[in-house]
């Protein structure tokens, strides 16, 4: 199976959670978007859910594929949220963003009763960290909340090079929220917790990829089959 296929797996997995009349928060990602597919052709046989989804891109993919949409105005509370992630750990714990959404990921999971993760088996790591550390901030003050970020990181106990996100043609990658992202090349974070609250208090920075204590559960697609983290039912 390819790596493709592995994330149909969970995403199909993850499906099984579904149940009629359920408020939904959907995911972004090459993974999230295999189950908003899946969840697609559920809601064409029938299947009544509410949804609200964690980007624009996702938005447009649900929307075309009839599922009811609504925001977490209309819908503040959530039953289930089922998402991707580029890193997770034995802990359930996460690094999320780098399709750019962890800001309004960390607020749909945050609504939500239950966050369920799936991902390939290349996703489970030791320790955090390989993966940048996406971290959204503002554009006003570019320069200095990168600063105060870069001694937030070292006040921590961690090191790393700190890159502005760009698009292919050079420009600042602009999120849906109107920020730039300035990606943290860690390696391995001793302690995220730590890290998480260090970067908090930096005036400027909106929202950090580490997602600790939000997920309930993973699903986890590998050639041996579904590994199950946490709790998923």
């Amino acid at each position: 199976m390819n790596p493709d296929d592995l994330k149909k797996l969970a995403a199909a997995r993850a499906l099984e959670l579904v149940r009629p009349g359920m408020r939904l928060g959907l995911g972004t990602g090459s993974t999230a978007k295999h189950f908003v597919d899946l969840l697609g052709a559920r809601v064409a046989g029938g299947l009544d859910v509410l949804c609200v989804a964690t980007s624009q891109a996702t938005q447009a993919q649900a929307l075309a594929l009839g599922i009811t949409m609504s925001s977490l105005d209309e819908t503040p509370e959530l039953d289930l949220t089922v998402d991707g992630a580029d890193e997770i750990d034995p802990e359930l714990r996460l690094i999320k963003g780098g399709g750019a959404a962890h800001l309004r990921e960390k607020i749909v999971a945050s609504a939500s009763r239950r966050m369920i993760v799936i991902a390939d088996e290349t996703k489970l790591v030791e320790r955090l960290g390989r993966y940048p550390l996406p971290i959204e901030v503002v554009p006003f003050g570019l320069e200095t909340t990168r600063r105060a970020v870069a001694t937030a990181i070292e006040s921590a106990g961690e090191s790393g090079e700190l890159v502005l996100r760009r698009r292919p043609d050079g420009s600042a990658l602009v999120t849906d929220n109107a920020n730039h992202i300035l990606d943290a090349h860690l390696h391995a974070i001793g302690a995220p917790e730590r890290l998480a609250t260090a970067l908090n208090a930096v005036p400027g920075m909106v929202e950090h990829g580490l997602f600790l204590g939000i997920a309930s559960g993973a699903i986890l697609a590998g050639e041996g089959g579904l590994r199950l983290l946490g709790a998923i039912e």
